[in-house]
């Protein structure tokens, strides 16, 4: 029994064997080639994402630098990307930094500014002002005449030079905050608490825009300065007062422009009372020499006739003058000058009674 089942296994050795052993290792070897291209496949895959994941693309309102082992790729201008479409290598090989250019950017400085936030300002919920100022938490300006004021300062501002304003400084925006806050500082203690408020708020204002500037240009920051707004405001805990101080000032300001308003009602009354004075009296003189023009032409004119007969000249000149008097005159005597050129003497006789009448009435 046992021969038998030994000389079966052995015919069934050798029938199996070799067969048996070209068919595993064809099959073997098929399914390893199958699944090398599988994974050629999946690696072209890889590869092709792997590249394609590098393409980025620049705004129009933005440049970029590509960073390689975190060292930029180009010198100077080359390193800028302008807009469009670019690639790098995935990071970490490549990374891209993004640089706003024309966008404007801000920053405030409320260093001088009391306690508060952007939600309780939105709300009108600020908090209420104690009985004096918590350096703790609320910030505050000294002026130049040693008062205590309120200002707050937004600055903005757009990159210039790319370069320098990303990879000379660890945070520019911290530097440029730094240097309003230096600027509202410096500025606040050049003016007095009456200019920084109400008197010269815009000047105030200029102020702290020319010397962040300065500031900004010293420190080579590679920024242009667009514009600078500042708020300021007095001491809370003073504003009943500084209230009563503006509406005095309404006041004062209300009086003066009545007064201005009428003292130019006042010159203006009295400039045309001069120009129509004047007027008249230049009539005036006008008419008077023209007059007397008229009457010198007429001396100059009559004067011949004069010389050469006084007396006739004088004769027919008076009765040229009195007979226009004389017209409706009923009875009229003409008395010559004597020839001895005395005057002569003329005597009326009155009589109390109408001539032609007797003491009856009849």
């Amino acid at each position: 029994m046992n021969g038998q089942d030994h000389h079966d296994h052995n015919h069934d050795h050798r029938h199996d064997s070799p067969e048996t052993q070209d068919a595993g290792s064809q099959a073997l070897a098929e399914a390893l080639g199958s699944s090398f291209t599988i994974i050629k496949i999946v690696m072209v895959i890889m590869v092709f994402v792997f590249l394609a994941s590098g393409f980025f693309q620049v705004g129009p309102q933005e440049k970029a630098v590509k960073l390689r082992f975190g060292k930029p790729v180009g010198e100077g201008e080359k390193a800028l990307l302008s807009a469009g479409l670019h690639w790098a290598f995935p990071y970490p090989i490549d990374e891209v930094v993004r640089i706003p250019i024309s966008q404007i950017q801000t920053v405030t400085s409320d260093n001088g500014w009391y306690f508060t936030t952007p939600e309780m300002e939105l709300s009108g919920n600020e908090m209420p002002a104690g009985p004096d100022l918590n350096p703790a938490i609320d910030g505050f300006l000294l002026s130049s005449d040693t008062n205590i004021i309120h200002a707050r300062a937004t600055l903005a501002y757009h990159v210039a030079d790319p370069l320098r304003y990303t990879f000379d400084f660890s945070d520019a925006s911290n530097a440029v905050r730094n240097a309003l806050d230096n600027a509202l500082l410096y500025t606040a203690a050049k003016f007095s608490a009456d200019d920084a408020l109400i008197n010269a708020k815009a000047q105030f204002q200029d102020a702290v825009q020319e010397q962040v500037g300065e500031l900004l240009e010293e420190e080579n920051l590679g920024i242009l300065v667009d514009y600078c707004t500042v708020d300021s405001k007095p001491p809370r805990q003073l504003a009943d007062v500084f209230n009563q101080v503006t509406i005095a000032r309404e006041k004062r300001s209300e009086a003066l422009n009545d007064a201005y308003s009428y003292a130019n009602q006042t010159t203006n009354t009295a400039i045309a009372t001069a120009a129509s004075l004047i007027n008249q009296a230049q009539s005036a003189k006008f008419n008077y020499v023209t007059n007397l023009v008229a009457s010198a032409d007429q001396f100059t004119n009559i004067l011949p006739y004069y010389k050469q007969d006084p007396s006739l000249f004088v004769q027919q000149t008076f009765v040229q003058m009195i007979g226009p008097a004389l017209t409706n005159v009923e009875d009229k005597w003409y008395l010559p000058q004597r020839a001895d050129g005395k005057p002569r003497e003329l005597r009326l006789m009155l009589n109390r009674e109408p001539p032609g009448t007797n003491s009856a009435g009849y």
